[in-house]
């Protein structure tokens, strides 16, 4: 997940608490999906799929904040 930012977002770890706010919410919906679709969680396919664009909102939240972030 954001390679090119991999340097700012150790840095930002622990400082930040916008940061890791998005930085959480994303790991946190990245488990719920991997649990449901392991079979661990039992989610319709259209939870799977809220899920996801959840996630890739809070990655874009992410992307965009690091790619501003002291500009």
């Amino acid at each position: 997940m954001l390679h090119e930012y991999r340097e700012l977002m150790s840095e930002l770890k622990g400082k930040d608490a916008h940061f890791d706010k998005l930085f959480e919410r994303h790991n946190e919906l990245d488990d719920q999906i991997k649990d449901a679709e392991e079979g661990r969680v039992h989610l319709s396919d259209a939870e799977i799929s809220t899920l996801k664009k959840e996630k890739l909102r809070v990655k874009d939240d992410l992307n965009m904040y690091l790619a501003n972030y002291n500009k």
